[in-house]
Parts: structure tokens; sequence; C-alpha cells
């Protein structure tokens, strides 16, 4: 593989309880009682708009959604870094890809400013060489745009790029780019794999480490 596009939520970072945190604090500026994390969990990973759009659920209105989602960007800025790790043996794996000359990039559909702001704090910025967010185009995943800007930066053959996230969005991005799929059985919504299976599935970052550098020592 040349080419490793990771999502970010779920796939490279815990950011659940943040992230609920940041819905729950909204929803109290709205005037609305608080909503269980599960339930948070569901609504990530089609971005901020789509999340506050469900978290206030049928009844807002558009302004009430634009006033939310405005508020909930400027909290959540300030707190992304309350409680949020990488998950185990993540740091590890990447530090061997990097290792590798493995081109690693993150697609998320997490605005980009608050996305890059994570991933240097947590100390692995330097090991992509790009970060896109849902604010990088002017579509979100599963749009294939974030992958074929990213393949053509990469110079990477499209056969040997994967894209590896936690959710159906992630699968059905890399279906649209006719890229590898890889699905993770930790983060937010593995479940959706029923939907739109991957190409094959890890237990930890490791694997695919593993799996990357065995093929690179075969070929």
């Amino acid at each position: 593989m040349k080419l490793l596009i990771f999502d970010l939520d779920g796939t490279l970072i815990d950011s659940k309880l943040d992230i609920a945190h940041g819905v729950n604090a909204t929803r109290a500026y709205m005037g609305m009682g608080p909503i269980p994390h599960e339930l948070v969990e569901k609504y990530v990973g089609n971005g901020a708009p789509t999340l506050i759009r469900r978290a206030l659920g049928d009844k807002a209105s558009e302004d009430d959604i634009a006033r939310g989602l405005d508020f909930f960007i400027r909290y959540y800025a300030e707190h992304c870094m309350d409680n949020t790790v990488l998950y185990p043996g993540v740091r590890e794996a990447l530090d061997r890809l990097k290792h590798h000359d493995v081109a690693l990039a993150v697609l998320t559909n997490k605005p980009v400013r608050i996305s890059g702001h994570i991933i240097r704090g947590l100390g692995v910025g330097d090991h992509f060489f790009r970060i896109y967010g849902g604010n990088s185009f002017d579509r979100k995943k599963p749009d294939p745009i974030g992958i074929e800007t990213l393949l053509s930066e990469a110079g990477a053959p499209r056969e040997k790029t994967v894209m590896v996230g936690d959710s159906a969005v992630d699968i059905r991005t890399a279906r649209n780019a006719n890229v590898l799929a890889c699905g993770v059985t930790w983060g937010f919504q593995p479940e959706t794999f029923q939907e739109e299976p991957p190409d094959f599935v890890i237990d930890e970052m490791g694997q695919l480490a593993d799996r990357v550098l065995t093929a690179a020592r075969t070929t």
C-alpha cells in the first residue's frame, strides 16, 4: 500500500466524551435537556451541521440549527482536548508506517481547524502529509472528492490506497473513490458495517501496520 487515508473520530481518536459534552452544552444553551452519550455517538460521522441538526431534533428551525451550530463550534473548539486521546496502539502503528515511508493522510467530516488542533495536540501531526476536514471541500464524505484529491497529491495508485474508518460513511467513501476499505472494530459505529461491508476489518491498528508492511516486504 502506498497511501493510507484515516477517518479521525472513532478511528484514530476516542473523542466520544468531548463531543457528547459539546452536544449537551449546546442543548442546554438552546433550553433543552441532555441526551445520552450513546445517542450522540450515533449522530456522529456526517459533520457538525448534521450532528447538531440531529441533536436538536425535528422541531428545531433552521435558525435554531444555525445558532446551535455556532455555539457548538465555539464550545467544542475550547474543549476538544479535555478528554480526547488516541486509541490504544494507534501511535505505535503510525510510527511504524511513517518509518517505512507510507504516505498517511486524514480525511474527516470534522471541521479542519479543530481536527488539526487535536492531531497536533496528541503529538502525531507530523505523521500526516495532509489533513482534510469537512469544510476543506464543498462536499463531505461519502463524496469521493477528498480521496480523489489525496490520490493526486500523493501520486498513489488507486489500487494501492486504503480508506480506514469506523462507519458506513467511510466505507461508502472508499467505494465511491474505488479504493480499498478497511473497517475498525472499535469506534463509534462499527455496527453499520452490516450495511456497508469493508474489504477487511482490524481489531487494533497494529494489524493494519502488519498487513501493509508485510505486503511491502513481499513485493
